[in-house]
């Protein structure tokens, strides 16, 4: 397979950094790497733009910049929420016998970090490691709901609100009037607006700091579920969102 030049050689230079060097100047890279200066400069503007690497204005030094950060926080929340969650999942599979997921936010976008199948709602679109649009799952409701209302301000702006179904919504002030909808009654609902035939619910789980740290949901098919069936769902949602959160610190 092919190595892509230009991003090996950027990896490289975030690869330079670490305890000992925290900040280098250009000619330190460009030695380090035996790379001309211009190369190396074009390279960190792009990493600076990005959000990877930061420049100090008085040295004129680089160093690691805080999305980074961001990004490796995303993975050990991840990993730690998963091995926390996976045998509440898979209890909350058995009780309803539907297909459940846990979602985390990356960006203007979901990902699917854990699925737990079941047998009598087989969910084809959903995966480990599949993005999911924020505006048209439950998930991402609950993701993005409870949230500051500059945050999801923020967020919006310029967002894409893609029509998937007939269902979808696709407009900010139908999402801010769903968003108002899922704070009220603490959990979020898609009726095949995401994908025809599939009806979600999810609830948030929230972390030691009292943030939302993911997304636990229900996917079911719509023609096999009555809303007395739903509502229990719902109602074994949030238990198990509860406990799931305590177990992560919530509430100490």
């Amino acid at each position: 397979m092919p190595i892509i030049q230009s991003v090996d050689r950027a990896l490289q230079i975030l690869d330079l950094f670490d305890d000992n060097e925290t900040e280098l100047k250009i000619t330190d890279i460009s030695e380090r790497l035996h790379l001309h200066k211009s190369t190396v400069h074009s390279l960190l503007k792009t990493l600076e733009k990005h959000q990877y690497i930061e420049q100090t204005g008085e040295s004129g030094k680089y160093s690691l910049g805080m999305k980074l950060f961001e990004r490796g926080n995303y993975v050990i929340r991840s990993r730690d929420i998963r091995a926390t969650a996976r045998d509440y999942l898979y209890e909350l599979s058995q009780k309803t016998n539907q297909t459940v997921h846990l979602v985390i936010q990356d960006g203007r976008e979901g990902v699917y970090i854990d699925k737990v199948e079941s047998t009598s709602a087989t969910i084809l679109y959903s995966r480990i490691g599949r993005r999911i649009p924020l505006h048209c799952s439950g998930v991402g409701k609950v993701l993005v709901a409870f949230q500051p209302d500059e945050e999801i301000t923020a967020f919006l702006k310029d967002y894409h609100f893609v029509r998937q179904t007939e269902h979808t919504i696709t407009d900010a002030a139908s999402f801010w009037a769903e968003i108002r909808k899922v704070r009220e009654q603490g959990y979020a609902e898609d009726r095949e607006e995401n994908e025809p035939g599939v009806r979600c619910a999810a609830v948030p789980i929230y972390d030691h700091n009292g943030r939302v740290a993911a997304a636990l949901s229900i996917s079911t098919l719509i023609v096999r579920t009555s809303e007395e069936e739903m509502s229990h769902y719902i109602e074994q949602l949030k238990e198990t969102a509860a406990a799931l959160s305590k177990k992560l610190g919530y509430g100490f």
